[in-house]
């Protein structure tokens, strides 16, 4: 990307990744449950600057690839902190919510029509409903944090997708969301935290800081692979180059959900692609 805020073609390469890998996209296995649990997943989702990223696309697509395709997919973004706990709007045909300005007018008439999600949404209703009440905003469609990476991984738009609020931005409130929502990964659905793995608009300024996003990067491998959720809770005093990579809460905090719906944090984490976009990381897991 030579000027990802001002590309010759807005959204050319999302347009080249469709007409690359549709047919593979729609001919994708669907998830039986000789599978076993789907993974759990973090994904750094990036704004429509991602869509003219060739490599961050093919990154995301090939990843959905290596997974059977899920029977559907619950997000939480951080770009939505509402309490109490609050679900997008399910049925088939509700606008994408374009929380994002200042972009070339081609990204607010990108579309994403998921198929209906109404079933979904009653799902993990019924798996809050004993310890957490859940409204829906009937109106409100999936913001970037959601359908810029679904765009990429699932581009044919056929699996149902919902959008969770984030309760908080308490890293124990996302880890305990996380535990709960954990059995669908056995039902064939898909837990996804999206944030960034560093979120800083100081780096793009200067550059001479990505030393800092790069130690918290680091760290953040490391504590995942020890399985020191104790620590990825505490990230604020305990994260080097924390006050750089992560100057507010709303990204980060994303894979703590992810985190609380592995099976065993510490275990089978596995990098999906990680690398620097713009002096940050684009790191991306999943967590059996």
């Amino acid at each position: 990307m030579s000027d990802p805020f001002h590309p010759s073609v807005p959204a050319g390469a999302y347009d080249q990744l469709l007409a690359d890998v549709l047919p593979q996209a729609r001919a994708q296995r669907t998830w039986q449950p000789s599978d076993g649990p789907l993974p759990s997943l973090f994904v750094s989702h990036g704004a429509p600057p991602t869509l003219d990223d060739p490599a961050w696309l093919r990154d995301l697509f090939d990843w959905g690839q290596k997974m059977p395709k899920p029977r559907g997919i619950v997000i939480v973004s951080a770009h939505w902190e509402n309490a109490p706990l609050a679900i997008s709007g399910s049925a088939e045909g509700t606008e994408l919510y374009y929380d994002f300005g200042g972009f070339h007018p081609r990204y607010y008439t990108l579309k994403y029509r998921s198929p209906d999600a109404t079933a979904l949404a009653h799902q993990v209703a019924g798996t809050l409903a004993d310890t957490t009440p859940l409204h829906q905003f009937v109106d409100r469609g999936l913001d970037h944090g959601a359908f810029i990476p679904m765009m990429a991984m699932y581009p044919a738009a056929d699996v149902p997708v919902i959008q969770l609020s984030m309760p908080s931005l308490d890293p124990s409130a996302l880890l305990d969301l996380g535990v709960r929502l954990r059995s669908l990964r056995e039902e064939g659905y898909l837990v996804i935290g999206s944030g960034f793995m560093t979120h800083s608009f100081a780096v793009f300024r200067d550059p001479g800081l990505v030393g800092h996003t790069q130690a918290f990067d680091e760290w953040a491998v490391d504590a995942m692979a020890r399985g020191d959720v104790d620590s990825l809770v505490d990230y604020r005093t305990k994260a080097p180059g924390v006050r750089v990579a992560h100057p507010t809460a709303d990204h980060f905090v994303p894979l703590l959900l992810t985190l609380g719906a592995a099976s065993d944090p510490g275990q089978s984490i596995e990098s999906a692609f990680g690398r620097m976009v713009m002096g940050n990381s684009i790191r991306s897991v999943q967590m059996a």
